[in-house]
């Protein structure tokens, strides 16, 4: 578990692909458990410690998820991340074709299939549908891939996975939404690269950034970014 940043109400965590945000079929330790343990040690805090979770990431994303120290920063947060005021999101996608254009705004509808977890995205409101909004722009590119920057205005279930898809590029690893093959460690190659929020006691403005995973691609991305 990496701590990308703390203080007294709110504490982010880098995750990795292999680590879980709530319980499932698996049986694997929540992360909210191993920051429980995590502050009880730290901070030798006797008896139960209070953590609130505020967003998720699925399994297979990696990058910054926020959780709530006290009961006071949880209850400011959920407004603000279900509205998406005074929260900015950005997620980087690697993608296995290239976009019709190096920046757009996706709107679409989405539905969402319980049954089969996944999300279908149509180009004007059908009945069950919500409106989905992004902003994307090519970043980066490869002989093969194109890495997209992604800003949400929106919060649907599994909607960059779903909205890209629809757009005919796939997210490397993302079998369940077209990507042809898996990725070795069972991830995909979507990461929540940066939240900028203010913070919810303090009102001061937080700027957090994930590190990418350590993987070759990942980081050739991220070098050819960042220089």
């Amino acid at each position: 578990m990496q701590v990308l940043y703390e203080d007294n109400h709110i504490i982010a965590i880098s995750k990795t692909c292999h680590e879980i945000v709530q319980g499932d079929k698996t049986g694997d330790t929540p992360l909210p458990d191993i920051i429980k343990a995590y502050i009880k040690e730290q901070y030798h805090k006797p008896g139960e410690v209070f953590l609130g979770v505020v967003h998720r990431l699925d399994r297979p994303v990696s990058g910054i998820v926020l959780f709530a120290r006290t009961s006071k920063a949880l209850s400011r947060l959920g407004p603000m991340f279900a509205s998406h005021e005074k929260v900015r999101k950005t997620y980087w996608a690697i993608v296995t074709q290239r976009p019709p254009k190096t920046k757009d705004t996706l709107t679409h509808w989405l539905t969402r299939d319980e049954r089969n977890n996944k999300a279908r995205a149509y180009d004007r409101e059908v009945p069950q549908s919500k409106k989905a909004i992004l902003d994307y722009e090519l970043i980066a590119q490869s002989d093969r891939y194109f890495l997209l920057e992604i800003q949400l205005h929106t919060g649907r279930h599994h909607q960059i996975r779903c909205q890209l898809a629809k757009m005919g590029c796939p997210i490397k690893g993302d079998l369940k939404y077209g990507a042809p093959r898996s990725n070795p460690d069972g991830s995909i190659s979507l990461h929540a690269r940066r939240l900028q929020l203010e913070h919810p006691v303090s009102h001061k403005l937080i700027d957090i950034t994930a590190p990418t995973p350590s993987d070759t691609l990942w980081k050739a991305f991220e070098e050819q970014v960042c220089q």
